[in-house]
């Protein structure tokens, strides 16, 4: 399920610091010349600057080892029906179209169900996609902290039975320069397209 709400605040709040990028001095903060993006520009945003997680192979994981790549996080989980696998499978798309600047692009997967994602059932279902995928699996407090600091929405929604459920969460991906700067917030439903344009004018030095 799509969470609207959380987009529709994420895109205010993008707006407003949009508003403000004259004042904010971006070239002193070393971003050059403002660049110009398919998604919702987030250049000098205070928030969305990092993870520390647990990967599936239970290694911890930050963003401070991918200086170098741009880096495309991802919320979601597996069992999601649409949003999720449509995200995963555009952005294996884009790596593609990307030749052997592909190799300059780590997708991060971060899963707002830790309770069923188990490690076993990340690796292949990652894998399926691109086989450079990362998945991260925190506990709910280590969740809980992500979240917070991505300012993303996630919420169990109750089944027709009581032990099933499924997620509603903030559809959307985080694009991080190669210098580990948050940069822009691509909404679920832009396509491949858009994100492959923002992706190459990132690895331009943008």
């Amino acid at each position: 399920m799509i969470s609207r709400r959380p987009l529709l605040l994420s895109a205010l709040g993008a707006a407003a610091l949009l508003a403000g990028c004259d004042k904010l001095g971006l070239d002193k903060l070393g971003f050059g010349q403002k660049a110009s993006f398919q998604g919702v520009d987030l250049t000098g945003a205070a928030y969305a600057r990092g993870f520390n997680l647990p990967d599936q192979n239970g290694r911890s994981r930050s963003l401070e080892e991918f200086k170098g790549k741009v880096v495309v996080v991802f919320f979601g989980f597996t069992q999601c029906p649409d949003v999720c696998p449509t995200t995963l499978a555009e952005l294996a798309q884009v790596k593609k179209a990307l030749g052997a600047d592909g190799d300059k692009v780590q997708g991060v997967f971060i899963t707002v169900d830790p309770e069923r994602d188990k490690p076993e059932l990340l690796k292949p279902y990652l894998s399926s996609f691109d086989p450079s995928f990362i998945g991260l699996r925190g506990t709910p407090e280590q969740l809980k902290d992500v979240a917070k600091e991505f300012k993303i929405y996630y919420a169990k929604v109750p089944g027709q039975s009581p032990d099933s459920y499924t997620m509603d969460h903030t559809a959307a991906s985080f694009l991080f320069d190669p210098q580990g700067r948050i940069r822009v917030f691509s909404r679920y439903g832009a396509g491949a397209t858009a994100m492959l344009a923002d992706i190459k004018t990132l690895l331009s030095g943008a």
